[in-house]
C-alpha cells in the first residue's frame, strides 16, 4: 500500500564479519562480507524504480558501501547523527560474553560503559528526525541496527528505550511514514528482506 505522504526508507547495512558473529559493532569500521555486498546490491534491486529526494549514510564504511552497492553511492551524503551506537568497553565484545561478566545486561536499558546510554543516541536520533520533517520528498537512509531501532522508537513518540521491540536483520529494509496526516507518523513497513 502506497502512502500519498513522504516516507522515509531505512536501510541496515550488509553483512560484516563482526554482524555474523555478534560483535558488537559501533565506531570499528569493518567492511563487507562478500555475502554483505551480494545483499547490497540486491537492496538496489529492491529500491529499483523508486525515487528519492536525498540519501543519507552513516559515516561508516559499512553503510556507505552498502549504499555505493545499492546504486546510491553517487547521491550519498554522510550525517554523522547516523552513527551506530557508541558501545565503548563493549566495542567488539558479544552479548554473551557481557552477560557472563554482567548478568542481565540489557543495551537498550543499561548502555555501554564509556560509551552511550540509549539518551545519548535519541537525542542523535531526534536531531535526524527534525531533518526528515524539514526535507521534502522521499528519503532513503543507510545506518547499522542499534541507531535505526532507536530511530524508529523515536519516530513513533516512544522514548529511545523502546528501541529495543524492533528488531532488524542486515540488509533490511523499513519504512516509516504517516497514516492519516503529517500529525501521525506510523512504521509502514519493517525489516523487509
Amino acid at each position: 500500500m502506497s502512502s500519498a505522504f513522504p516516507e522515509i526508507y531505512l536501510v541496515r547495512h550488509g553483512e560484516t564479519e563482526w554482524s555474523r558473529s555478534g560483535k558488537h559493532t559501533g565506531r570499528s569500521d569493518i567492511p563487507l562480507t562478500q555475502a554483505g555486498e551480494e545483499a547490497a546490491r540486491k537492496v538496489g534491486d529492491r529500491l529499483q524504480g523508486l525515487s528519492f529526494s536525498v540519501v543519507w549514510s552513516s559515516p561508516s564504511q559499512r553503510a556507505s558501501s552498502t549504499c555505493a552497492l545499492a546504486g546510491f553511492g553517487a547521491s550519498r551524503i554522510v550525517k554523522d547523527d547516523l552513527a551506530e551506537w557508541d558501545y565503548g568497553a563493549y566495542e567488539g565484545v558479544t552479548t554473551k560474553e557481557i552477560l557472563a561478566e554482567r548478568p542481565g545486561w540489557q543495551i537498550f536499558r543499561d548502555g555501554c560503559p564509556r560509551g552511550e546510554m540509549a539518551a545519548d543516541v535519541g537525542a542523535r536520533a531526534d536531531r535526524i528526525i527534525g531533518d526528515f520533517r524539514r526535507t521534502e520528498g522521499t528519503i532513503l537512509v543507510f545506518s547499522s541496527a542499534h541507531f535505526l531501532r532507536v530511530l524508529a522508537a523515536r519516530w513513533l513518540g516512544l522514548p529511545p528505550e523502546g528501541g529495543a521491540y524492533f528488531a532488524l536483520d542486515t540488509a533490511s529494509i523499513s519504512v516509516l511514514g504517516y497514516e492519516h496526516d503529517l500529525t501521525e507518523p506510523v512504521v509502514r513497513r519493517w525489516n523487509q528482506k
